[in-house]
């Protein structure tokens, strides 16, 4: 098993083995991290390696490969927009590509949701909106307005402040506490008291608070944690009753990954920010999107430029990742994704419920096209991951969670094999370590 361990095997290419010692990987402990799987093909929900596997991916590139790869509307919109003007500086600069998706944007999202700032990550997006939220006080003479209110399980990013908004135990960033803005974490409301001590919490420091935080129906990173609308709607109401904007982080949970389009229309609610990424170009090309409502935009407006938001990412409002968005959004309209992720949910709860009654399984959830088993113990992704690949999957737990989050246009048999995976190896588990 080694060789399927470490990623390592006769067919390694040069650039692979050359390349490595000069790379630094994500969330990885360099000292010991193995080398990664070298993939020199992708179609569909496959991914092929250089010595010729297939792995089937159950994880969408981090949430991202909606379409599947290498969709041939979306790779010729990036060839013809190439072609054309891969990019220019949106200082005084546009390209269609970049405009069109802006007016799509706002005529998709629910309510006056009309003004897109254009950014080129997840964690950037946050920190835009911090900062509208934070401005948005001040051009209105209130300087004191600049703690956020975030909740435990939450993940925005790993950006300094998308880190504060956090959990400071539960996530990864622990290790810089007392180095980031000191945020007030609570408890997802889900309860009538957990809902009247929130309550009680906004009013106790309205004066000082800019914007709510949280990510709509899935706490994603932070282990998969789901929760009801009716929580949103809660949230929206008191945010609105202690006069505080309600910022939706849904990078991991737009473009139909639970469901709904986005989640904040499931809950019938209007967020006063959003931030999106992740599917918006179809697992393509890096992009972000920060989109506020008429009122926060019309805070910045004014004679005086120093109301303006002053910021501005090189490579925001990219023609290339515009184009792939727009395409992507093409493919909304024209193929039934929507419908694809009903089957998908219907098919992981079928396959992966037998997980439930096995001994160290806490819970079995799904929602939309994704698929979770919660184990009794966290860490357990070494022991998982090789096991995984032997199967031809590609499946990554992380913390205590077993998930999939397949492309939308998975075959069913794709996805069975994925699913066949997860039952057979969390049984091997129960059996071998859950009690260990």
């Amino acid at each position: 098993m080694a060789e399927a361990e470490t990623g390592r095997s006769a067919h390694a290419p040069d650039w692979l083995t050359s390349g490595f010692p000069h790379l630094w990987l994500p969330y990885a402990q360099m000292k010991v991290a193995p080398t990664p799987l070298p993939v020199v093909g992708a179609e569909g929900a496959r991914l092929t390696l250089a010595d010729g596997r297939e792995l089937i991916d159950g994880v969408s590139s981090w949430w991202t490969v909606c379409h599947g790869y290498n969709h041939p509307h979306i790779r010729d919109a990036v060839a013809a927009q190439l072609q054309a003007v891969p990019h220019v500086m949106l200082g005084g600069l546009a390209t269609e590509p970049t405009l069109r998706l802006a007016k799509r944007l706002a005529d998709l999202l629910p309510g006056d949701l009309d003004h897109v700032f254009f950014s080129e990550s997840g964690s950037v997006s946050v920190e835009i909106a911090m900062k509208m939220a934070v401005q948005y006080w001040i051009n209105q003479g209130q300087k004191g307005r600049h703690r956020f209110v975030s909740f435990r399980f939450g993940y925005h990013g790993d950006t300094l402040a998308a880190m504060s908004v956090c959990d400071p135990d539960e996530g990864m960033h622990g290790l810089f506490k007392g180095y980031l803005p000191q945020q007030i974490v609570a408890d997802v409301p889900r309860t009538r008291e957990q809902q009247a001590e929130f309550t009680r919490l906004l009013r106790a420091h309205r004066g000082e608070l800019a914007a709510v935080v949280i990510e709509p129906l899935v706490q994603g990173a932070g282990g998969m944690k789901f929760y009801e609308p009716d929580v949103l709607r809660f949230l929206r109401q008191a945010c609105d009753e202690a006069d505080c904007l309600l910022i939706l982080d849904e990078i991991m949970t737009g473009f139909g990954r639970i469901g709904p389009m986005f989640a904040c229309a499931e809950a019938e609610i209007v967020p006063d920010i959003i931030t999106l990424s992740k599917a918006l170009t179809g697992g393509t090309l890096p992009l972000a999107a920060t989109i506020a409502r008429a009122h926060v935009f019309e805070a910045f407006l004014s004679n005086d430029p120093s109301k303006a938001l002053m910021h501005g990412p090189t490579y925001m409002g990219n023609a290339l990742a515009c184009a792939a968005a727009n395409a992507s959004l093409d493919l909304f309209d024209r193929e039934p994704r929507l419908a694809q992720v009903r089957a998908i949910e219907a098919q992981l709860r079928s396959e992966i419920e037998p997980c439930r009654r096995l001994n160290g399984v806490v819970d079995v959830r799904v929602r939309g096209a994704l698929g979770v088993v919660q184990l009794n113990k966290a860490g357990e992704g070494p022991w998982f991951r090789p096991r995984f690949l032997e199967d031809g999957v590609w499946i990554r737990p992380f913390g205590d969670i077993v998930y999939v989050a397949p492309p939308f246009v998975i075959a069913s048999d794709e996805l069975a094999r994925l699913t066949q995976a997860i039952v057979r190896h969390v049984s091997a588990w129960s059996r071998q370590r859950a009690a260990a």
